[in-house]
């Protein structure tokens, strides 16, 4: 039997002169050698798409592609300069050209003209992406790796293509079954890793370790019997935080070389966080368990996905990605599985009511047979204030603080509720109750936070409209990024002041070295604001410690010590009530994600409410779905 992109082929005439297709994960590429077709071909490329139900794009042949000088000036003639284009970068291989810009639809033109002339006249098919309002070279990097090889990654997309479309592992007349392996997070919070198996289809759902430990409890359990490298096909990220991806680039280490789904933002913070993963472990004089040169090999196998974009990425399994509400970028996860055989959704970390930051989870989908829940907050009393006064106690807080000469240092994971405390403080400065008094960006935070202002599709409704407009919050002169060791010494002597550092939990980062600095004075405090994993640093300090043992020193802590309910988890009201609203109403619910007496405890009440079936699996238990 043909191909599919064969078939596709068969339909299209000789005159229109198709000299070379391939597959881009699963989309069909065809690549014509004539002019004419490649600009006026809209109508038959959406026949074929009607007909196939597959993504198919038409490219001009390499061959005859304007240089990429002669491209790039032309799409700086045609631009306006008020579209703030960046940067022009190339894959030949490809025929794609990428335009950043700081305004895309000004590239774009009014309903698609100025970016279709560019197309005539360059013979390049161009993709435009935002570019971040605040400079960072980090993520400067981490764009143009995804382009720096572009035969490279045309052979890698392909590869991927024909595995979806041509390779079959089972027998046509095989027994269909679904099964999951718990690698991590079970019964436990952290090193999240699950194993989805079909007879076709071997995927790994998330791939983290366990900041808080540094023994073999901090790694997912990947010597089980089920688990074969070699037999991987995918690898699908539902965020960017390091107990979900952190472990990933140690796969390429050893031999993995197949694809990675998650949305555009994930990738991007999820490469920063490795990086910086892979240098607090220099630092503090230990062996990484992988290199920079895995990180990269990590951010070139990403395919990335628009949320609600439905994608194939095996022979039976479609993958479709929804907000999560979590962090930046963050998805809910639902595989359809076998053509309808049976319908997975994967909740990762999510947050059912809206933020300042971002809109809260999607709970609308086509089919859900099993729901796999976290339950970080699965205990009745992890009840957390109204978000709104959680937000003023923190605001208050932070007042009262500055008002006494002291120190605010608010110890922050990278990603999510640093960039929601940003916008916190804004408001604060822009209501006017502080003013004059320095905010100190410190770690990986702020490269972050340039990410973020790249993708404002992905933020809260408000939160978008506000960047579209020019009011840009984290662009705020009031912030201001610390480089190096002698400006955190510059901020730790100076006045009054607010540090935003990472790590959150104080395991390693430059929230250490502050603490270490400031702890003696009860003029200065510190506040949580994120998840503390059991027994680390912070964790203790919130149960009431005040001697702790930071880098070998000992502490005796007289600052401050506050926590506030800004957590980008839900807490268990919003568990229950996601099961409430989530439709279709699944058949069962498996609770992973949390302490083993918060996975029992949602588990036992969402059996109790909704008299449906529920699991909270132990580690590397295997439960067959279907």
């Amino acid at each position: 039997m043909a191909t599919v992109i064969q078939q596709i082929i068969n339909k299209i005439p000789k005159s229109k002169q198709i000299s070379n297709q391939s597959y881009e994960g699963a989309n069909i590429i065809l690549y014509t050698k004539s002019k004419d077709f490649f600009n006026n071909g809209t109508s038959t490329i959406r026949e074929l798409v009607n007909e196939f139900k597959k993504r198919i794009e038409l490219r001009l042949d390499p061959s005859l592609l304007k240089t990429e000088k002669k491209a790039e000036e032309i799409v700086m003639e045609l631009v306006p300069k008020s579209a703030g284009v960046t940067r022009v970068l190339f894959e030949p291989a490809r025929s794609v050209m990428i335009i950043d810009a700081k305004n895309p639809n000004e590239v774009i033109g009014q309903k698609g003209s100025l970016i279709r002339k560019i197309k005539e006249e360059t013979l390049w098919s161009p993709e435009v992406r935002r570019d971040a309002i605040i400079q960072s070279k980090i993520t400067d990097l981490i764009r143009r790796v995804l382009h720096e090889d572009s035969a490279e990654r045309r052979k890698f997309l392909n590869k991927v293509g024909e595995r979806i479309y041509e390779f079959k592992r089972a027998r046509e007349d095989s027994e269909m079954w679904v099964r999951i392996s718990f690698l991590g997070a079970a019964q436990q919070v952290g090193r999240s890793a699950f194993l989805m198996q079909t007879p076709e289809s071997n995927i790994l759902i998330d791939c983290g370790i366990n900041p808080a430990t540094n023994d073999s409890s901090t790694y997912p359990r990947i010597n089980v019997p089920e688990f074969d490298m070699a037999e991987l096909d995918a690898v699908v990220i539902s965020h960017a935080h390091l107990d979900h991806c952190g472990f990933l680039p140690y796969l390429f280490k050893y031999g993995y070389d197949g694809p990675i789904y998650c949305t555009a933002p994930t990738r991007d913070i999820m490469a920063m966080s490795q990086l910086d993963y892979t240098s607090i472990a220099v630092a503090q004089g230990n062996k990484g368990i992988y290199s920079s040169k895995e990180v990269k090999k990590t951010v070139k196998n990403t395919i990335a996905l628009k949320y609600g974009s439905v994608t194939d990425i095996t022979p039976d399994v479609r993958l479709t990605l929804h907000n999560a509400g979590h962090i930046l970028g963050s998805a809910m996860c639902h595989f359809n599985i076998g053509d309808g055989f049976h319908n997975l959704l994967y909740s990762g970390d999510y947050k059912v009511v809206n933020t300042k930051l971002l809109n809260g989870s999607h709970y609308t989908f086509p089919r859900v047979e099993t729901f796999m829940t976290e339950s970080t907050y699965g205990h009745p009393e992890r009840v957390s204030p109204d978000r709104a006064v959680s937000e003023k106690e923190f605001k208050e807080h932070a007042m009262k603080v500055i008002k006494r000469k002291g120190k605010l240092l608010i110890p922050v994971l990278g990603v999510g509720r640093a960039q929601e405390i940003m916008v916190l403080v804004a408001e604060l400065f822009k209501e006017k109750k502080i003013k004059d008094i320095p905010v100190y960006v410190d770690g990986m935070v702020w490269d972050i936070t340039a990410i973020h202002t790249a993708y404002p599709e992905f933020l809260s409704t408000e939160l978008r409209d506000q960047i579209n407009a020019g009011k840009n919050p984290f662009a705020a002169e009031f912030f201001k990024q610390v480089g190096s060791g002698k400006e955190r010494q510059l901020v730790i002597d100076g006045g009054p002041a607010i540090i935003i550092a990472t790590s959150g939990m104080l395991v390693g980062g430059p929230s250490v070295q502050y603490l270490k600095k400031l702890h003696d004075n009860p003029k200065n405090s510190v506040a949580f604001v994120v998840y503390q994993f059991y027994n680390s640093p912070g964790d203790r300090m919130q149960k009431g410690e005040r001697t702790v043992m930071l880098d070998g020193e000992q502490l005796n802590v007289k600052m401050e010590v506050s926590s506030f309910s800004l957590s980008g988890h839900a807490d268990f009201k919003e568990l229950m009530d996601y099961m409430q609203k989530l439709k279709p109403r699944p058949r069962k619910v498996i609770v992973i994600h949390g302490e083993k007496s918060a996975t029992i405890s949602l588990a036992r009440h969402i059996h109790k409410r909704f008299r449906i079936e529920t699991i909270s699996p132990k580690p590397i238990d295997c439960l067959r779905l279907r």
